[in-house]
């Protein structure tokens, strides 16, 4: 015998043991699931291939979130996102433990909840998938600006450079891309609904992304330049490899004089431009002599300019800066572009008294200072738009970095991921490296202290990389590219205009659930009805 429902006026004490004990089972069935929905969105980031996991987990989280109540919608969500979330920023507590790993990871979770409430009030909808994915897309809008900044590591593109997904970022960049891999995922979702309607939003993202690799272009429309990548290792890693600051800069200085004398002896082409890490000197060759005279010897060995990440000092003010200073041959430094988007909590602090309460460690913190121009260097023919580790996450910085001197032709990244170990930090980012190569229509060299350095074609493919923690240098002939892709002319408007129509959607959702709620009201003197779920099944929240 099927138990009633529970009436109003009845406390859930008097619910029937066997319907208790069946809605504890449905609870704890639904957490799992969302739990290992999210794990499967992690599974598809590098270093693994699986880039065809993440339509899945975001089939797992349709098919929760359907027909719930928003903070059904909520809950499910933050679970999905820890999930995901949790795994994926394993590494930012590699060597400072929970403190930074899980409060990072829980507010992560806490804005993706946010968007699967959102995504529960649209499900009702007709074309429920599609207004799911525009609000993913508005959500992932949201992790990039808030809080601190935005935090927009974990944006679904990032995970799908091996993907079919992938030639959609020439058009629309990663929202684009976030936004057909969530299509798919709540198309399949909808199949056991209504297959007329799930079998199209599933296929169409697929046929679109495959579609849409005519468009991608890898040809030298602007000529070509050799480069090279020089990483030179750490002392070790962890928080106190620049405690050896002069160990690093040396490091950096014996490879490229290991690779000048391979020039000499025509084992590889002599480069045009020489790209160092960030960090390669944490000396201020503005202040330190010796070090400025290291680096000169570097760049007079191997007869080109070198753009070194450096931390330099401001005499204004004597605070350091994020740079990375062009030293040229027989002329010495020429030119300087500083980072502009900072990293919380790592180069600066925000609310440095008040989280000193919890934890002295805020200290470890820097009070770097952002630079404001986003011009890079203009070496000969070719133009490089420098965006230093950190800033390879965030789509306006690059945008403007690519656009800004009349355009540039070459991206580099600079970064370093030595305070990460071992971890997968490093493969996450040089996969943001592949997106933005194929966004930007750009070859891009990535150049890490300690790995994974790489040359990224303009496609997205890595042509050659090193391991980790390990000396090594790249050397590639690069296609110059001048033509900028239509997501590059587009910049944000794709994102904005599927955020506004994720919002409208969730603002007309949540408008047809109170109309549907008033009517379902009893009137005056009628009999008892069945307990209201907001459109979705009863007990759904």
């Amino acid at each position: 015998m099927v138990a009633p429902p529970v009436a109003p006026g009845q406390s859930a004490a008097d619910t029937p043991p066997a319907r208790r004990r069946r809605d504890v089972r449905g609870t704890l069935l639904r957490v799992l699931l969302a739990a290992a929905g999210g794990a499967l969105v992690y599974l598809s980031f590098p270093p693994r291939t699986a880039w065809w996991l993440a339509p899945l987990g975001f089939a797992v989280l349709g098919v929760l979130v359907h027909g719930r109540r928003a903070r059904a919608g909520f809950g499910l969500g933050l679970v999905w996102g820890l999930g995901f979330m949790a795994p994926l920023l394993r590494w930012t507590g590699e060597f400072v433990g929970l403190i930074a790993w899980l409060p990072l990871a829980l507010v992560c979770a806490l804005l993706i909840a946010v968007g699967t409430a959102a995504m529960a009030v649209v499900s009702g909808l007709r074309g429920a998938p599609l207004w799911m994915a525009l609000v993913w897309v508005a959500d992932e809008a949201l992790r990039a600006v808030f809080p601190f900044g935005g935090f927009p590591w974990g944006k679904i593109a990032f995970g799908q450079p091996e993907g079919w997904y992938l030639p959609l970022a020439s058009l629309g960049g990663a929202p684009l891309v976030g936004f057909a891999v969530a299509l798919t995922g709540f198309g399949l979702a909808h199949l056991g609904r209504d297959w007329r309607v799930g079998a199209p939003l599933v296929v169409l993202p697929l046929v679109a992304g495959l579609a849409a690799t005519a468009l991608v272009r890898t040809d030298p429309d602007q000529g070509e330049v050799t480069v090279a990548a020089v990483q030179g290792n750490v002392p070790r890693a962890g928080l106190d490899f620049n405690s050896q600051r002069r160990a690093v800069l040396d490091n950096h200085v014996k490879r490229t004089l290991e690779l000048a004398d391979d020039v000499d002896a025509g084992r590889v082409p002599r480069p045009q431009l020489v790209i160092w890490p960030e960090n390669s000197s944490d000396i201020d060759p503005f202040r330190n002599v010796d070090a400025a005279a290291q680096i000169q010897r570097a760049t007079e060995a191997i007869r080109a300019p070198i753009a070194v990440g450096a931390v330099v000092v401001d005499r204004a003010d004597n605070l350091p800066r994020n740079s990375v200073v062009l030293f040229e041959p027989g002329v010495g430094a020429t030119d300087t572009y500083t980072k502009r988007q900072l990293q919380p909590f790592g180069e600066t602090m925000p609310y440095r008294e008040f989280f000193r309460v919890f934890s002295e460690t805020v200290e470890r913190a820097g009070r770097f200072q952002p630079g404001d121009d986003p011009t890079g260097f203009a070496v000969g023919d070719v133009r490089v738009a420098i965006d230093t580790c950190y800033e390879v996450a965030f789509d306006s910085v690059v945008r403007d970095s690519v656009l800004a001197g009349g355009g540039a032709n070459l991206i580099a990244i600079p970064t370093n991921n030595a305070t990460f170990g071992y971890t997968e930090m490093t493969y996450q980012q040089l996969a943001m490296s592949r997106v933005r190569a194929v966004e930007h229509g750009r070859a891009v060299v990535v150049s890490a202290t300690s790995g994974v350095s790489a040359i990224v074609a303009p496609d997205g493919s890595v042509t050659q990389r090193t391991g980790m923690f390990t000396p090594d240098a790249l050397v590639a002939t690069l296609p110059l590219r001048g033509e900028a892709t239509l997501a590059t002319r587009l910049g944000a408007w794709p994102e904005w205009v599927m955020t506004a129509l994720g919002l409208l959607a969730l603002a007309f959702g949540s408008a047809v659930r109170l109309t549907r709620k008033r009517r379902s009201r009893p009137t005056p003197g009628a009999g008892v009805g069945e307990e209201e779920t907001d459109g979705g099944p009863a007990g759904a929240a």
